[in-house]
């Protein structure tokens, strides 16, 4: 019998920072596909949904400093955080990128990028709830691990097609920065990932 109950709103507080990345791939996959003019105020929504994770990761921060026993490990529950909170940043930055350098059109294997962040933002917000039981977790390691592969195979033809285009040399390096940030969402959700096998195979 357990003497020190433990506090599982953690669950609660993890599934709600996932579902902000659901908002936040929806949020930047509008803004790619709007017009350059239109982007803008595209761009404060997704800001302000940024704002929004941020403040969810805060509040799984301050219940950490306020809690003596975790559900599973609290450098676990730090790392997850901090990890869930590093996707939405990156997919902010992209958006926030597409304005600042007003970047008049977008490659088709972008939208291809995009896909997988808004199937990986979709994978993680279905999984963080099972955290509570730790069952079921393993076919969405598995299939993020396969869309992260797949993203950067993405990347790589997206970058030859780029430097193999004859592009502009500044507009190829406002267009690169914003694929770059991209493919390091994609990294970011594998993170994710990885992390949330490591914890489940801890407490297995």
């Amino acid at each position: 019998m357990r003497l020190t109950p433990r506090n599982t709103s953690f669950f609660d507080l993890l599934a709600d920072s996932a579902r902000q990345l659901v908002v936040g791939a929806e949020l930047l996959t509008q803004l790619l596909g709007a017009e350059p003019g239109g982007r803008k105020a595209i761009g404060k929504q997704l800001r302000e949904a940024e704002h929004a994770a941020d403040e969810s990761t805060h509040s799984i921060m301050r219940q950490l400093n306020q809690t003596f026993v975790t559900p599973f490990d609290r450098h676990d529950i730090y790392g997850l955080a901090s990890a869930l909170d590093d996707c939405m940043d990156y997919m902010e930055e992209a958006g926030d990128l597409i304005v600042l350098y007003k970047i008049q059109s977008l490659p088709p294997l972008v939208n291809d990028q995009m896909d997988v962040l808004r199937r990986c933002a979709e994978l993680t917000a279905e999984a963080m709830p099972r955290l509570r039981s730790m069952k079921d977790l393993a076919e969405y390691w598995v299939e993020v691990n396969r869309l992260e592969n797949q993203a950067d195979r993405t990347y790589r033809k997206l970058v030859a097609q780029m430097f193999n285009d004859g592009m502009d040399p500044i507009e190829l390096m406002k267009l690169k920065d914003v694929v770059d940030t991209l493919e390091s969402a994609a990294d970011a959700f594998e993170k994710v990932a990885n992390m949330v096998e490591t914890i489940a195979l801890k407490e297995s």
